[in-house]
C-alpha cells in the first residue's frame, strides 16, 4: 500500500496531471485551444481531423452523439509525426499514438512487435519519459481457441516488441476489443518526465503472474499508477475476477458488482478518497448491446453523478461481459 502522506498532498513541485474530461465539440474547433495535449472521439460518426492530437477511436458509444475525451495541461503544447507515431508534449507529458492495418505485417502477433518496437524506439527518443497509462483496441479480441486467440498473441507480440523497456515496472494499461474497421490496431498512451506508483489490488493476483492457462505470455500492465504528483489515480481496465479468475460467469450484475468492488479495492491501496465524484471520468466496456440499459442504470445508482462513457467493447476474456477504466483524481 501506498502511504497517505504520499498519495493525498499534491507535490507542487511535479507537474499536475492532465485534466481529462468529457466535452461535446467539434474536433476543429479544439486546435486553439490553450493547452490541449490530445483529444479522442469515439465511433465511425465522429469528424475526422489531421491534427496530431486528435484520435478517433475504433469503439462506438452506447449514447449518441458521443462527447469527446479532451486531455490539457497548463503550458504550451508542440506536436508532430514521427514516423508512424502522432505525438504532442507540453507541461511535463507526452501524448504518443499510432494506428496499424494488420494486412501490412501479416497478423495480429507481429502487428503488436511492430507496434511497440516503434513505440519503445520513439520513447527512447524523449529523453527519459515514463510511460504510465497504455490504451490497446483490438478487432475481434476473442477469436481463436486456446493460444491461437487474438489477445493472447497480441500479448505474445506486444511482449516481444517491448523487450525490456518496462523493466522497472508495467504501466496502467487497457485492452478492449473493437468493432470498427476488421484488422485496425489502435494504441495511444499518455508519458511524463517523473515516474508514477504502480498500485495493485489486494484482491487479484498481478497480471504479470498469472498462471500458464492464460497464454504463454502473462499480460503486462499494472492495476492502476498513481500520477507522479499524487494528484490522480489512473485505473486500468478492470473487470471480475478475483484472484486470477473470472467471477460470475454469464450473470451480468454480479460481474457488474465485483468490478466496482475491485474498484473500491484499488483506490483503498492507492490511500484515495472512496468512491468516484463528477470529476472522476470513467469508461464501462459492455460486451453485449442488449446490456447497455441495465449497466447505464447500475452505474447511475452506484455511481450518480460520476461521467461514464458507456462503450461497446468486448473484455479480454470471452466470458466477461463488462469492463470499467478511468480516472480518479484527488
Amino acid at each position: 500500500m501506498v502511504q497517505a502522506s504520499e498519495t493525498l498532498q499534491v507535490q507542487h513541485d511535479l507537474p499536475r496531471t492532465p485534466r481529462i474530461t468529457y466535452r461535446m465539440a467539434e474536433p476543429s474547433s479544439l486546435r486553439t485551444e490553450s493547452g490541449m495535449l490530445a483529444a479522442l472521439g469515439f465511433g465511425a460518426g465522429t469528424a475526422d481531423c489531421d491534427d496530431p492530437r486528435w484520435l478517433r477511436v475504433a469503439l462506438e458509444c452506447f449514447d449518441a452523439p458521443a462527447p469527446l475525451e479532451v486531455w490539457q495541461v497548463d503550458a504550451d503544447v508542440v506536436y508532430g509525426r514521427d514516423e508512424e507515431v502522432r505525438w504532442s508534449a507540453g507541461g511535463g507529458w507526452l501524448f504518443a499514438a499510432l494506428e496499424l492495418d494488420e494486412r501490412d505485417f501479416g497478423g495480429i502477433e507481429q502487428t503488436a512487435r511492430h507496434a511497440y518496437t516503434q513505440l519503445r524506439r520513439f520513447m527512447s527518443k524523449r529523453g527519459g519519459c515514463c510511460v504510465l497509462r497504455i490504451w490497446n483496441y483490438i478487432a475481434d479480441i476473442n477469436h481463436g481457441a486456446g493460444d491461437a486467440e487474438r489477445y493472447k498473441k497480441f500479448c505474445d507480440g506486444r511482449a516481444a516488441g517491448v523487450g525490456d523497456f518496462f523493466a522497472n515496472g508495467f504501466p496502467a494499461a487497457t485492452a478492449i476489443g473493437h468493432h470498427g474497421p476488421a484488422h485496425l490496431l489502435q494504441i495511444y498512451l499518455l508519458a511524463g518526465i517523473d515516474a508514477g506508483c504502480a498500485v495493485e489490488n489486494p484482491r487479484q493476483v498481478s497480471a504479470w503472474r498469472y498462471p500458464r492457462q492464460y497464454g504463454r505470455t502473462s499480460p503486462g500492465f499494472a492495476r492502476a499508477m498513481l500520477m507522479p504528483a499524487r494528484d490522480a489515480l489512473a485505473i486500468s481496465g478492470t473487470a471480475a475476477v478475483v484472484g486470477h479468475a473470472s467471477a460470475h460467469e454469464g450473470d451480468l450484475e454480479a460481474q457488474l458488482h465485483e468490478t466496482l468492488a475491485n474498484l473500491e479495492a484499488l483506490l483503498a491501496n492507492a490511500d484515495m478518497p472512496a468512491g468516484f465524484d463528477t470529476h472522476s471520468p470513467l469508461k464501462a466496456y459492455v460486451r453485449r448491446t442488449i446490456d447497455a440499459s441495465r449497466v447505464r442504470e447500475i452505474l447511475q445508482q452506484r455511481l450518480p453523478g460520476v461521467p461514464v462513457l458507456l462503450m461497446h467493447g468486448d473484455v479480454c476474456r470471452s466470458e466477461l461481459l463488462v469492463e470499467i477504466d478511468g480516472w480518479r483524481f484527488a
